[in-house]
C-alpha cells in the first residue's frame, strides 16, 4: 500500500462545531525521498524506497553513502519500501503529506513504548491485591502455580507471566485523517498512535 514514514509529534484536541472534544494525533508525514524504484525486471517485484529523517555522514556506511548518492539525496535515518503509488515516481523525487485526504482512513505503525520488565498484574491484568488470586498467603501480585509437575515437565509456550512488556511493533488500522496541512507536512489522525513522542512511525492508505 502507498504510504509515508513520519515522526509522532504528540497529541491535541479537534473541537467539531457542537463543541464536542475529539482526541487526535499529530504526525510530521514527510517529506520522503525517492531512494530507489525496484521493478519486476531487475528485483523481481515492484515497490517504492522512500527515505525520511537526516543522518549525519559519518555514522553512514560507505555502501549506504553511494545508495543515497545515487538517488541525489543526503543520507537519511530511516528507509522503508511501498507500493501501489498511483503517480510514476523516480529516484531523487519527493513525496509530501499531501499523499493523504482529509476523511480517508489510514493504518499507522510504530514501537510502543518499553515498560522494562514487569510482573503479571501490570501486564496480563491479573487480579492481584483484592482478588488475592490462587489463594496465597502473602504475595499478593505473584502469579500462583502455573500447573507443571511431572507431566508436562516443563512450561507451556505462551503462558502468562512476568516479562519484557512493550517495545514491540504495533499497527493501529483504520484512523481517520482529520485534517491535513501539505505545506506544514503535518497529519491530524484521529485517536492515539503507538510511540513516544519523536518516534518514527509508518503511515500507509
Amino acid at each position: 500500500m502507498p504510504g509515508l514514514i513520519g515522526r509522532k509529534v504528540g497529541m491535541t484536541s479537534v473541537y467539531s462545531a457542537e463543541g464536542k472534544a475529539t482526541p487526535c494525533t499529530v504526525i510530521e508525514a514527510g517529506p520522503c525521498v525517492v531512494t530507489q524504484v525496484k521493478t519486476q525486471d531487475r528485483d523481481g517485484y515492484e515497490s517504492i524506497q522512500l527515505g525520511f529523517g537526516e543522518r549525519h555522514e559519518r555514522n553512514t556506511p560507505n555502501a549506504l553513502k553511494g545508495h543515497f548518492k545515487k538517488a541525489k539525496t543526503t543520507p537519511k535515518s530511516e528507509v522503508v519500501e511501498f507500493d501501489g503509488f498511483d503517480q510514476e515516481l523516480k529516484a531523487g523525487e519527493t513525496v509530501s503529506a499531501d499523499l493523504f485526504a482529509e476523511g480517508e482512513f489510514v493504518s499507522v505503525s510504530g514501537t510502543s513504548k518499553g515498560k522494562g520488565f514487569q510482573g503479571v498484574v501490570k501486564r496480563h491484568g491479573f487480579g492481584g491485591v483484592g482478588q488475592a488470586t490462587h489463594g496465597q498467603h502473602n504475595r499478593m501480585r505473584a502469579p500462583g502455580s502455573i500447573g507443571a509437575a511431572s507431566y508436562p515437565a516443563r512450561v507451556f509456550k505462551g503462558m502468562r507471566m512476568g516479562g519484557q512488556m512493550g517495545n514491540k511493533t504495533v499497527t493501529i488500522e483504520n484512523l481517520e485523517v482529520l485534517k491535513v496541512l501539505a505545506d506544514k507536512n503535518i497529519l491530524v489522525v484521529k485517536g492515539s498512535i503507538p510511540g513516544a513522542k519523536g518516534s518514527t512511525v509508518i503511515i500507509e492508505k
